[in-house]
């Protein structure tokens, strides 16, 4: 028996590939790029645009290519009355850590929005809290359609414990998150097409 010939349909570019880059979208493209490898550009530009990520102070790195995190302190402003990390804080922090790392990963061409966000608390917190996201598809794939798509993340929030000069981790909670992704070219023909039946209207 002879080889079984397969067809593979060929790739069509989606409004992402078609688009011409603007001055701007190189612009956030490269901070995007900076704020994920530097802890200092992270800060200066949540002071800019995530001010809530700058005063909770959370801070995300790269753990291996399909595993990334991010650490919450255990300061004043994510604690409650009884000294433990802030249910509200943890839930909020979610959203971001999840939202950094893709914005991180896209860069200016696309807009992200958070879709659906489920936080299961298991336990107090009372020390730094550290977000472990796993992505559930493969976002290089996704974003090589060019076209908008919905992403899964998978987070455990655990807690680190000082024992006996040991770190011990407690998983305090589980988070799953959808984003939806979608290219600033489908935004921007989508305005022009209501221009232009506005237009038509009148």
């Amino acid at each position: 028996m002879g080889p079984v010939e397969t067809s593979v349909a060929p790739f069509k570019p989606g409004p992402a590939h078609l688009r011409k880059r603007r001055f701007m979208d190189k612009v956030e493209d490269y901070v995007a790029r900076l704020t994920s490898r530097s802890t200092f550009w992270h800060r200066i530009a949540s002071l800019i645009w995530l001010p809530y990520a700058f005063r909770s102070g959370i801070k995300i790195k790269k753990v291996d290519g399909n595993t990334f995190s991010a650490v919450l302190p255990f300061r004043r402003f994510n604690r409650n009355w009884y000294n433990a990390m802030a249910g509200a804080s943890l839930l909020a922090n979610s959203e971001i850590a999840g939202g950094m790392y893709i914005y991180g990963y896209c860069g200016g061409d696309y807009t992200v929005v958070c879709k659906r966000l489920e936080y299961k608390f298991l336990r107090p917190c009372f020390g730094p809290a550290i977000y472990r996201i796993t992505p559930m598809q493969s976002l290089d794939e996704c974003l090589r359609t060019g076209h908008e798509f919905n992403f899964d993340i998978e987070m455990d929030i655990v807690q680190q414990l000082p024992t006996r000069g040991l770190r011990k981790e407690l998983r305090v909670g589980k988070c799953m998150a959808t984003f939806h992704i979608t290219p600033k070219a489908l935004h921007e023909a989508r305005a022009e097409r209501r221009e232009s039946a506005a237009a038509k209207a009148k």
